[in-house]
């Protein structure tokens, strides 16, 4: 997101004239210097006179024809300018327009309506936030047509105001995108939310405390607490704490009783544990920790009949209501109702239109797309493949999914058209625009999709973007259908895909340079994870095979995509919603990439450079152990099987576009990673799903992510690879039931590195009780070794020195 830069460069008005046709009558606040005629067929797309209101988007400075070359330079202080600025590879910065167009019937005219659009050159990609200002501007202009309509629109947008708003990393906005917790990094909204306290309720010593939340009936409400872990022996002095959002709060509030060793608070953190005695709710609801044995009961229970052990007990909510009843007047206005989206307004024509504002989106999502909408309109039992088989494309022969099809092109960068006869041209759009969300992994794994976009296209600019490599085009129009210029065409009216008859000359298939069996024979670098003998329940492919056998062994298509695709079609249909549906095909692009990193090292011997270099767990003989890294598979026959059915995408990937930025990306991301020289994907999979695992491996790699998971940074890279989906901690949560001690102290380690930082707090409070009560115990329990066996535990000396030596046991317990 940026916020340095205007959110409006331009506003545009195009009219419908009987006899000249689309016409371009203002743009503000200067013109653009591109085709006047190509702008105004692309705001007034066909048909529109049959719609009474219609959306289109579409992009500027994607090629040579659509660059905007503003005639005048507005570079004088003061003035807002819409100079042409460029992205991290050196192409023009994109400008994403949304548009508008509306039909009001007039019999006093000669066709009997009025047609008028109205768009927002922007170069954010969250468009849809424009949608109620551009819907009262046109309104405006319709009863009142001046230039004096746009400058307002102009003066509105532009005068909104972002600066507060959260600017998060890529491992942040990763957590963001896969958790529904309408609280995540609410610390970061401090300056937003921050209560402005009346002098003369500062002079009467109201109870309610001037800090760094909100109130008792905040986004706390849920229980979270802000709180970083501080030095004790220097925290009474100095107050200091570290770590993003932390507080500088005492544990232990005056007149309130000390926790006890069997509540154990963890330093404020709210990990609670679940100790069979009834909770208080005497505790302030901002600290939100329940004290047993205080006379006071819970009525509080969960769906079980147990006592409530988590924040949201009966003192929480006992104390929100009575808040709520009478409001405190320090405690800000409830503006943040959810941390996903930063609040902000537009002040337009005296009207104050809320605007929420997206904080984890990527460059590659554009606009509010739907990815399950296009799995569902392409997974109907009507839909059907017509035309030819290719390799690129099938690569599940014939009973590959259409979904599937579908990713497949866009990956290797076929001309794809989706076709909406008779539909409106936004409805159009929003199937390119989740056709790119699905290809790049709602860009978080690839992109160059958005560049390559047309979500409306027509015959006005067709030789424009038909001479992209790769387009993806939203039409309207069926006699695109019949020129034949497209590798793919897709009917969101009837769900059906054409594979063009010329595909295998438009798109000659890969010659892999390695014969399959070949490729299927190629022992793998790891080792099998399966069961024992689970390799002799494969045939693998041998000399002494003879042509019939090898014809029928490759005959069977690895089925991996269909089971994907079965699995997101049972989640739509028991309503899982489409954060959940994203992050999926997140993952699934992601493991193409890794998927095609050991192709390159298995099939064409290269050392790859698009991904971590396969390598198995070394127990070092002679030297020090290695962890492994790369792609995983539970047993390599499947794997060998999987590389050889995906074999033909991933050469014909190796050509494209994509291929190149991932390549550069990817070298980025590993040299500005906060985790370095250690492949966490790779080691958290081993961790799920390895049957066969060494202590010393675990011992390793828990060893490993304990020294260099020591700061906010990389404990945000680490949580990201810990999806609420996926079970979130459950992997490292193993290791506290590990036979070994040592292994055990690492994971307590981690966890307390977590607990650091509000938002592994909220990660902790995710475990189940029985881990929650475990983790309690252990954690305590080093506590008191530390001070007593400070030389002589097997735990990181790094964490040992942030140790202070003081430490005494009681003040684990905050008595």
């Amino acid at each position: 997101m940026r916020t340095d830069a205007e959110h409006c460069s331009f506003v545009l008005l195009a009219d419908f004239d009987i006899d000249r046709g689309a016409q371009l009558t203002y743009q503000f606040p200067q013109p653009l210097g591109t085709d006047e005629g190509l702008l105004a067929n692309l705001m007034l797309p066909d048909g529109a006179e049959r719609q009474p209101e219609d959306w289109t988007i579409f992009f500027l400075n994607q090629t040579p024809l659509n660059t905007i070359a503003p005639v005048l330079a507005l570079d004088t202080p003061g003035v807002r300018t819409s100079r042409i600025e460029e992205d991290e590879d050196g192409n023009p910065e994109l400008l994403y327009v949304l548009n508008l167009v509306r039909t009001k019937l007039d019999k006093t005219v000669r066709r009997g309506a009025i047609v008028k659009a109205m768009a927002i050159c922007t170069r954010h990609s969250f468009i849809e936030i424009f949608k109620p200002v551009l819907l009262m501007a046109l309104d405006d202009y319709f009863s009142d047509p001046s230039q004096d309509c746009l400058a307002r629109l102009f003066d509105a947008v532009n005068s909104m105001d972002i600066s507060h708003a959260p600017r998060l990393s890529r491992y942040e906005k990763l957590i963001m995108r896969t958790s529904e917790r309408k609280d995540l990094f609410i610390e970061k909204y401090e300056n937003l939310m921050r209560p402005r306290v009346p002098e003369q309720t500062q002079s009467r010593g109201n109870v309610h405390r001037n800090s760094d939340s909100i109130g008792s009936h905040s986004s706390f409400e849920e229980g979270i607490m802000m709180r970083a872990r501080e030095d004790k022996g220097k925290g009474k002095e100095n107050g200091t704490a570290k770590g993003p959002g932390s507080s500088t709060t005492s544990l232990q509030q005056p007149g309130q009783p000390s926790p006890s060793e069997g509540e154990f608070s963890l330093d404020g953190s709210a990990v609670w544990v679940e100790s069979g005695v009834d909770q208080s709710p005497h505790l302030p609801s901002s600290m939100g920790n329940a004290h047993p044995g205080t006379g006071n009961h819970n009525t509080a229970s969960s769906g079980r009949g147990r006592k409530s052990t988590d924040a949201s007990s009966t003192s929480s909510i006992r104390a929100r209501r009575e808040d709520a009843a009478t409001p405190a007047p320090n405690v800000a206005p409830p503006l943040l109702k959810d941390t996903h989206f930063f609040p902000a307004v537009i002040d337009y024509n005296d009207h104050q239109l809320p605007i929420r504002l997206p904080i984890y989106t990527f460059p590659e999502e554009v606009g509010d797309y739907s990815l399950i909408q296009l799995i569902q309109t392409f997974s109907s039992p009507s839909t059907s493949i017509l035309g030819p088989q290719h390799p690129h494309l099938h690569t599940s022969g014939n009973q590959t999914h259409p979904v599937m099809v579908l990713f497949n092109a866009l990956v290797t960068e076929k001309r794809i058209i989706f076709l909406g006869h008779h539909r409106p041209a936004g409805q159009v759009s929003s199937y390119v625009l989740s056709a790119c969300a699905l290809g790049s992994g709602c860009g978080i794994a690839l992109r160059g999709f958005i560049r390559r976009a047309f979500p409306y296209a027509n015959l006005t600019n067709r030789e424009e973007w038909e001479s992209i490599p790769g387009y993806i085009a939203g039409v309207t129009n069926p006699i695109f259908e019949s020129s034949g210029s497209w590798d793919l065409l897709c009917d969101i009216e009837t769900g059906r895909m054409v594979v063009s008859k010329d595909i295998h000359t438009n798109c000659p298939p890969s010659a892999i340079g390695v014969a399959p069996v070949q490729l299927v024979m190629r022992s793998g670098t790891l080792k099998a994870e399966g069961s024992v003998g689970s390799e002799d329940d494969f045939v693998r492919p041998s000399k002494e095979l003879n042509p019939v056998q090898k014809a029928e062994l490759l005959g069977k298509v690895e089925t991996t995509d269909n089971l994907f695709m079965d699995d997101i079609l049972s989640a739509i249909s028991l309503h899982y919603g489409e954060s959940h549906v994203r992050a999926r095909f997140t993952e699934y692009a992601s493991r193409f990439v890794r998927l095609a990193a050991r192709y390159e090292e298995e099939v064409l011997g290269l050392d790859t450079a698009i991904g971590f270099p396969t390598a198995a767990y070394s127990e070092g003989l002679g030297g020090e152990p290695k962890l492994g890294s790369g792609l995983c598979f539970s047993d390599e026959a499947v794997g060998a099987r999987e590389l050889a059915a995906n074999a033909s995408r991933i050469e014909a990937w190796r050509r494209t576009q994509s291929y190149e930025l991932w390549k550069h990306d990817f070298n980025k991301l590993r040299e500005n990673s906060p985790i370095q020289g250690v492949d966490v994907s790779h080691q958290l999979w081993r961790l799920r799903h390895a049957k066969r695992m060494p202590d010393n491996e675990v011992e390793l790699i828990m060893r490993t992510l304990a020294e260099t998971v020591q700061a906010y940074d990389p404990v945000t890279e680490l949580l990201s690879l810990l999806p609420p989906h996926h079970q979130g901690l459950l992997p490292l949560s193993f290791g506290l039931f590990h036979q070994q001690e040592a292994i055990r102290d690492l994971t307590v380690v981690i966890l307390n590195e977590f607990r650091t930082y509000p938002v592994g707090v909220q990660f902790l409070q995710s475990l189940n009780h029985f881990q929650r009560y475990s983790y309690v115990r252990q954690a305590h329990a080093l506590e008191s070794r530390i001070h007593r066996e400070q030389n002589t535990l097997m735990i990181p000396a790094t964490y040992m020195a942030r140790t202070p030596s003081n430490r005494s046991e009681s003040s684990l317990t905050g008595s």
